[in-house]
């Protein structure tokens, strides 16, 4: 009777560790890097002078530009809750330069600048070096934070790319760039009990306030400054797979009560006979 019982809870805990691997497929397909689109045409091959002009470019696209020493080139990309965004820069220097500090600077969709978990975020050129390569990893992006945590948060976030300590006899050389933003997805690490109302997405709460008017002046009035947004939009942290292993835990920890109980109660015992019987 007793080795029956012990089949049958190795049995129940054999089928719970089925559901635990089944689990852990997908929180290992969120380890690995963000799939994005694919390098093609709608790759921006230009980039903004501000903050107001910068060139939007999704996760996975490679943008270029060319520009002049000293020049601020910006760009802009979408990072929603659970990613951890690394931003790459290139730069193709001219054949003949004195050595001249390149740097790469984040910041969020209210212009914090944001610092960088680790990476190259500022790198000397060697004179005559052809190319410069900085990065800037970001820590993760939370769903929600307390205001003075000054957390990365799910909306725009901005890129400036310029050089610094430059000599003036350099001012004006031709280069070229290259910006590639890639992702890592955390996934329930990094959830947190909240979520903002709205990313963090320069002008989207003054979109459609003014409904007055005709036609012609209501769609003056729209002032989104950024139209980029994930693939899958703006998931501001309301699924993540802490729920999976959250009811995993649950149902193992109802197996193990089960199993444990029926180990330890002993073998059974005949029903009582009724006295006078």
């Amino acid at each position: 009777m007793r080795i029956t019982r012990v089949s049958s809870a190795v049995r129940a805990v054999g089928a719970a560790a089925l559901v635990v691997l089944a689990a852990a497929s997908p929180a290992a397909a969120d380890a690995s890097p963000s799939a994005g689109p694919s390098d093609g045409a709608d790759a921006p091959t230009s980039a903004g002078t501000s903050f107001r002009t910068a060139a939007e470019v999704d996760q996975g696209q490679t943008a270029t530009a060319t520009a002049s020493t000293g020049d601020y080139l910006y760009w802009s990309f979408p990072a929603d809750a659970g990613q951890r965004p690394t931003v790459r820069a290139t730069v193709k220097l001219p054949k003949a330069h004195a050595s001249a500090t390149w740097q790469v600077d984040v910041y969020d969709g209210l212009r914090n600048r944001q610092a960088c978990q680790y990476g190259a975020q500022t790198r000397t050129a060697a004179q005559d070096a052809p190319e410069v390569t900085l990065s800037c990893t970001l820590r993760t992006v939370r769903a929600w934070s307390e205001p003075w945590a000054d957390d990365p948060l799910p909306g725009t976030y901005y890129v400036r790319l310029t050089t610094v300590g430059l000599r003036s006899a350099d001012l004006g050389l031709p280069v070229s760039a290259e910006l590639r933003v890639e992702s890592k997805d955390i996934g329930g690490a990094a959830a947190v009990d909240g979520s903002l109302a709205e990313p963090l997405v320069p002008g989207i709460a003054v979109t459609g306030a003014d409904e007055a008017g005709d036609d012609e002046e209501s769609d003056t009035s729209v002032a989104v400054l950024s139209s980029i947004e994930p693939d899958d939009g703006w998931s501001s942290g309301w699924w993540s797979d802490r729920w999976v292993w959250t009811g995993v835990g649950g149902v193992l920890a109802a197996l193990a009560g089960v199993a444990g109980y029926s180990l330890t109660r002993g073998p059974g015992r005949p029903s009582r006979v009724p006295p006078g019987a």
